[in-house]
């Protein structure tokens, strides 16, 4: 993640993304910069205009708090109903303890 944000800091500063920017961005903030990802990011830039991706960001984002908010209102019930399975599966374990002191 950090490499992602380095190739953002270059492109906000108005500098080029290349792999001595990065190298750069990291080594001052003491990332031990990877030579491998530093290439592989910077081949994944290459072409993309980052100023259109970025102002197309806000609205995926905006598109998927919907469906978070969905998927964490589907996962309480399953949440609950895990809950109330540990309690009874603790509650019959003690009077099966109880039936051997008996």
């Amino acid at each position: 993640m950090e490499y992602v944000y380095a190739a953002l800091m270059l492109h906000s500063s108005g500098k080029e993304v290349s792999e001595e920017g990065i190298k750069a961005v990291l080594s001052a903030v003491g990332v031990t910069p990877e030579e491998v990802r530093i290439k592989a990011l910077v081949s994944a830039l290459e072409g993309v205009d980052i100023e259109d991706v970025l102002s197309k960001a806000p609205t995926m984002a905006a598109a998927a708090a919907p469906a978070a908010a969905a998927a964490a209102t589907a996962a309480a019930p399953v949440e609950e109903e895990a809950e109330e399975d540990k309690e009874e599966a603790e509650e019959s374990g003690i009077e099966g303890l109880g039936a051997l002191f008996g």
